[in-house]
């Protein structure tokens, strides 16, 4: 919703302005108070407001005309702000007496029309205010009744169209239909588990969900269920009644009963004179609960959204242990964990061999499949990404189609499209549901998802920061944005809008996401309707200058040139393909979002991006760019006022120096330096300025640790440091007294003050490698990563003894360095959190390990190029936790110590074993390949 996303949008504006230190504008106070009322009111306006029945290509002209005042306030704030901003550098340029009086009456205008602008927009939300207001008002006096059947109205005519059973009796037939059959294709083992829990198990009454996106199979696989020979002999009741997002309680109670009792007046009470009249909803709830009592009933509760409706209605479902039950289906994960009683079950995509079943018994039935069109049929079911509703609504078109191979060509190629727009729409209205039953809150998150091209790996951190930078994350007390971003990110894949697609090693959270292709489909048809953004390909196309965000696929340096000439008003450039595609930026003072550089899918090369240019850019949130090897921090660094994320990539060997103003960055999170170059950080300015949002500092080169500079970042997350020799000492050559050179000596010690830190990389060259002697590392890292190259003062037993002891260490990776000794004897009670070791280029010959109970949690070991290393710990073999060992060019006498392992362990489990160890071997060592065994792979590299 772009009208709820500007709003939250506008309140971060004058949120900021509020805070900050030095605001580069203020705003009068009674048009302060004016805008945060009108903003407030029609927020909550917005979260109660049910949009009249338009035409799906429309959008709600209410909202439309809220999203249309909010942006032309936020236009007129942020030109404000350029215009004072450039009117203050202009002025710091010049001696103060060399300003004349037509510059300071410049500056007084410019207030002026501020003033009046500003005000003329406010009095335009205060006009859509009252009549939000009155619209309210009107509603509550009549209950909600018309909002509410238009509705409900909307979503029968959905459940009518997929032909999904509102009213099922006990004598329901089953349907005739070829397609409906087939679409259990794939879900027999889940059909025969849910049988299972059916009619075996426990003898309490029992809750079962099934969940899953929409068009998943739900419903077909509840239909099966109801409708099955087994289930209609072991159950004396069935009923089944369609909640949906605007349920009624009193009809729920009601068309159980009916389905229950065959009684059409089961409602209704007779008086002495014969006339009926409605019981109420306790007495209606009370009936039906006497009447299932001594009873085995099923009762199928399709397409629930909440867990508010069953809260209002189980106290009328008897549990007498007899092994009564309640299907639930739904599109929301998170139900299970909120019904007692229940035993959820998830449904997953088809895999390729039962889509393709389902799509040959769709389009051909028990008939042979045309072999020259097999390949064309099988792009075309890959590409439905193992979606039944896809799958079959795609078949179920060719199936009444000409069989022809141009014909089938053409479906390929316009696959999607065709899919959303067949049957009237019926698959988007299916998939719709989901996106209108979702709070306002989240609407803007899930729209965003369509910026990302198909089937793309979406990596989460990224897309948190976009999401942020947008500014339609509403602000929580006591809640950083990148909390809630990880709560609207949860919320989304617990309804199946997005998908995930690779976990975080050891954390559990999200590290990539997806979202299906349908889905995607879906957030362009809203994002078109909404004018949330628009996305510019190969050839230039006529932008809407109400669009506020842009986003440039495959689009040449011509087309991008061109456009962004036109992109006066635009708040976001988004930049999906190669970054250096863009030139220098145009016009885009009043962008927010410049991500013109992508970790994921930019090929590394030399950029064309200028951050002189680019720090023009006085109102940005997010700037992520590539640079070419001449470019430089200006000092004009501090009029990005309100700068989130600042991420600078270089493939070329390059160092960028940072002016002192960097550390006027009061907002900024995330400083990220990435591919070959580094950041040079000057030591603090004398006045005090913190950084108190700063949670990402990447390739910091030679970083000065004190005290001061751990004051001025006391929230530091994630670290990435590196430290070369030739300047360490060039810094302590020229350091102004001895006392100097034992503070920067001493730097590597000051890492413990930061005591938020969870997240640590270390490169430490030769040369510095004397000081890390001193180093001591926080209780709060979870993730720690030291390399040493040529480094010969870093002992590794009396670092790892300081490691050994972090409370919460999970991941613990080193490469290079040396044990003075040749064994690591690891002691008793260290490691108590570690998931992941990994050893590479250490001259470790002996280790020992007296119980496996220093590692107690560990999951994977890692030994890369360990020549020297004897042998592996049979204690190792012992940890309960390890599901894999990695050995690369280790010595032979280590392989075959872990193959032992993997013997002994076999022999102690039976042959059951979920140790699994890999080791890659030289050519020389070939021999040890007569050791593998189904749990020992062993890979013979040609070198």
């Amino acid at each position: 919703m772009a009208a709820y996303g500007a709003l939250v949008s506008l309140m971060h504006i004058i949120d900021r302005l509020e805070k900050h230190p030095s605001p580069p504008i203020s705003i009068h106070k009674q048009q302060l108070e004016s805008l945060t009322q009108n903003v407030t009111f029609l927020q909550d306006f917005l979260d109660a407001y049910i949009p009249p029945a338009v035409d799906d290509h429309e959008a709600d002209p209410l909202e439309r005309r809220i999203a249309d005042a909010v942006y032309a306030a936020e236009d007129v704030i942020e030109s404000q702000i350029v215009l004072q901003i450039h009117n203050r550098s202009t002025i710091r340029g010049k001696k103060c007496a060399t300003i004349d009086r037509n510059e300071l009456e410049v500056g007084v205008n410019a207030a002026e029309d501020f003033y009046h602008d500003l005000q003329q927009v406010i009095e335009e939300m205060n006009s859509i205010s009252t009549a939000a207001d009155q619209l309210q008002r009107k509603v509550s006096s009549t209950h909600a009744a018309s909002s509410s059947t238009v509705i409900k109205k909307d979503v029968l005519e959905i459940v009518a169209a997929a032909q999904l059973p509102r009213k099922v009796s006990s004598t329901h037939a089953a349907s005739s239909s070829s397609v409906k059959e087939s679409m259990m294709v794939g879900f027999k083992e889940v059909l025969l588990e849910v049988l299972d829990k059916l009619t075996g198990g426990q003898r309490s009454r029992q809750i079962i969900p099934i969940m899953g996106m929409g068009g998943i199979g739900k419903t077909t696989l509840a239909r099966h269920l109801f409708e099955h020979a087994l289930v209609k002999e072991h159950f004396d009741i069935f009923a089944w009644t369609t909640i949906s997002q605007t349920y009624n309680v009193r009809e729920t109670l009601r068309e159980v009963l009916f389905q229950a009792s065959g009684d059409p007046d089961c409602d209704l009470s007779e008086n002495q004179l014969g006339q009926k009249s409605l019981i109420s909803e306790d007495e209606l709830g009370l009936k039906l609960y006497k009447y299932l009592w001594g009873r085995r009933y099923l009762i199928i509760m399709d397409d629930m959204w909440s867990i508010e409706v069953w809260d209002k209605i189980r106290s009328s479902f008897p549990d007498r242990n007899d092994g009564s039950r309640i299907i639930v289906t739904t599109r929301l994960s998170n139900l299970t964990s909120q019904l007692r009683e229940s035993y959820g079950v998830g449904m997953k995509f088809l895999d390729e061999a039962s889509s393709w079943d389902l799509f040959t018994n769709t389009v051909f039935g028990g008939e042979s499949f045309p072999h020259e069109l097999e390949n064309i049929g099988k792009n075309i079911v890959a590409n439905c990404k193992g979606l039944p509703l896809s799958i079959a609504t795609i078949g179920g078109l060719l199936a009444k189609s000409e069989c022809t191979r141009e014909y089938w060509v053409r479906i390929e190629q316009n696959l999607n499209s065709i899919v959303i727009t067949n049957n009237d729409e019926f698959c988007l209205k299916i998939l719709r549901l989901s996106y209108t039953c979702l709070p306002n809150y989240l609407k803007p998150c899930f729209l965003y998802m369509g910026v990302f091209k198909e089937d793309r790996s979406i990596r989460v951190s990224m897309l948190k920061k976009l999401w942020v930078s947008e500014g339609f994350l509403k602000p929580v007390s006591g809640k950083c944005l990148e909390t809630i971003a990880d709560e609207y990110l949860k919320e989304l894949v617990d309804r199946n809008l997005i998908l995930v697609d690779k976990l975080g090693e050891f954390s559990g959270n999200i590290k990539f996401c997806k979202i299906h292709d349908l889905l995607r489909d879906l957030c362009l048809k809203e994002v078109e309707k909404e004018r949330f953004y628009d996305i510019i390909e190969k050839s230039p196309s006529v932008i809407d200058n109400e669009r506020r965000r842009v986003v440039f696929k495959n689009a040449g340096r011509r087309v991008i040139s061109e456009v962004s000439r036109s992109l006066s008003p635009v708040r976001s450039i988004i930049c999906d393909e190669r970054g250096e595609n863009f030139e220098r930026p145009h016009n885009f003072r009043l962008v927010r979002t410049f991500k013109a550089y992508d970790r994921d899918t930019h090929k590394y090369g030399i950029g064309v991006h200028f951050l002189g240019d680019v720090f023009q850019l006085v109102n940005s949130r997010h700037i992520a760019v590539s640079l070419d090897s001449g470019s430089e921090f200006p000092s004009s660094i501090n009029l990005l006022w309100n700068l989130y994320t600042l991420i600078v990539h270089a493939e070329l060997p390059h160092e960028v120096v940072a002016p002192i103003e960097i550390w006027k960055l009061h907002q900024l999170r995330h400083l990220e330096f990435v591919g070959r170059t580094k950041l040079i950080l000057p030591d603090p300015p004398s006045e005090m300025v913190i950084m108190e949002n700063l949670q990402t500092l990447r390739r910091a080169k030679n970083l000065y640790l004190n005290e001061d500079v751990v004051k001025r970042t006391p929230n530091v997350k994630k670290l990435h440091l590196i430290y070369r020799s030739e300047e360490m000492e060039g810094c302590l050559i020229k350091s102004l007294s001895e006392l100097k050179q034992m503070e920067r000596a001493n730097c590597f010690s000051y890492l413990e003050c930061l005591i938020k830190l969870e997240n640590l990389s270390c490169n430490i060259c030769a040369g510095c490698d004397k000081y890390f002697q001193r180093i001591s590392f926080p209780h709060s890292l979870k993730k720690l990563k030291l390399i040493f190259y040529f480094c010969y003062h870093v002992e590794l037993e009396e670092i790892l003894e300081k490691i050994g002891w972090l409370p919460l260490l999970q991941k613990l990776v080193l490469y290079h360095g040396r044990f003075k000794t040749g064994k690591w004897e690891t002691i008793e009670g260290q490691f108590r959190s570690l998931k992941l070791l990994q050893l590479n280029f250490c001259s470790l010959e002996n280790w020992v390990m007296a119980e496996s109970s220093h590692f107690p949690v560990l999951q994977e070991l890692r030994l890369l190029y360990l020549h020297d290393v004897e042998e592996i710990p049979s204690e190792v073999g012992e940890i309960a936790t390890l599901k894999s060992i990695t050995l690369e060019y280790c010595s032979e006498s280590a392989v075959e110590s872990a193959a032992k392992i993997v013997e002994e362990q076999q022999d102690l489990q039976g042959g059951q074993l979920d140790l699994h160890v890999r080791a890659v071997v030289p050519k020389r060592h070939e021999r040890l390949q007569s050791l593998a065994s189904p749990n020992f792979e062993v890979t013979v590299s040609p070198y």
